[in-house]
């Protein structure tokens, strides 16, 4: 008896590339998806303006160390999030003596207004909290408008 082919056997191999394909295109829209996002959150005036609060904070800067690093944000996070009038971010940041996330919260009165911080404070690994800002102490909590 001869052997034969299934009839599809001869689509295995294309189909197999198909799925490898499609799988690292997929794989590589959610990366560039996670990297846009991340950009959107690290060029936000009321990030920016937290960092600069933590890197002139002498008690935050001493628990961490320096030089400090700040990492990618967790996305899945439900604190992250930004809204026609508030934004929350938990940024992780790390220095040779300690790491933790520095929590950020800001507000304004409505679209095109500026960001005024309202909240920035450190949270060591240890569960150890260092206020960084409130507002009143610093004239400059006023952001621009994106």
């Amino acid at each position: 008896a001869k052997w034969q082919k299934s009839p599809g056997s001869r689509m295995s191999m294309p189909l197999g590339k198909l799925v490898f394909f499609t799988s690292v295109a997929t794989s590589g829209t959610c990366s560039l998806f996670y990297y846009l996002i991340q950009k959107m959150f690290s060029r936000a005036s009321y990030y920016q303006q937290a960092l600069e609060q933590l890197h002139s904070h002498p008690e935050a800067l001493e628990a961490l160390g320096t030089p400090l690093s700040v990492h990618y944000l967790q996305l899945t996070d439900k604190y992250n999030f930004e809204d026609i009038a508030d934004a929350q971010l938990k940024i992780p940041v790390s220095g040779p003596k300690s790491g933790g996330h520095l929590y950020v919260h800001s507000s304004r009165e409505g679209p095109f207004k500026r960001w005024n911080l309202q909240e920035v404070f450190l949270e060591l690994k240890d569960g150890h909290r260092i206020p960084v800002f409130k507002p009143g102490e610093d004239k400059g909590s006023e952001l621009k408008g994106e």
